[in-house]
């Protein structure tokens, strides 16, 4: 069964870390396009930093230099690491492998729940 498990969220105060991971089963991560994505209640999901096979990396402005996005292809497993957490970076969090041309794959996690709150 292909999936993607994300773990890690929790509850914490503003200037904290964490960080997210995201495990695939089913498939390996090695060859796809990995993302990290958000979503607040009434706003669209959006991109937050991805990483490709390669290793390159971007991140929305938001989160530059707080937060990093790494891979480990021996875990299969995809990580991002949450710095001096702020407020607004209350959301839940959603893991997202794709890859393909001229077929796509595309799968998501089921989302974990991040609340920066003092």
């Amino acid at each position: 069964q292909v999936q993607l498990v994300e773990s890690g969220g929790g509850l914490l105060q503003p200037g904290g870390s964490l960080r997210l991971s995201c495990a695939a089963s089913g498939f390996t991560l090695n060859t796809y396009r990995l993302r990290w994505h958000r979503q607040t209640p009434g706003k669209e999901r959006e991109l937050v930093a991805a990483i490709t096979s390669a290793g390159g990396t971007n991140y929305a402005d938001s989160v530059k230099g707080r937060f990093t996005i790494s891979r480990d292809n021996a875990k299969n497993t995809v990580y991002l690491q949450m710095n001096s957490l702020k407020p607004e970076d209350t959301a839940v969090y959603y893991c997202n492998a794709r890859t393909g041309v001229a077929i796509i794959y595309d799968y998501w996690g089921q989302g974990t729940q991040v609340t920066v709150s003092s």
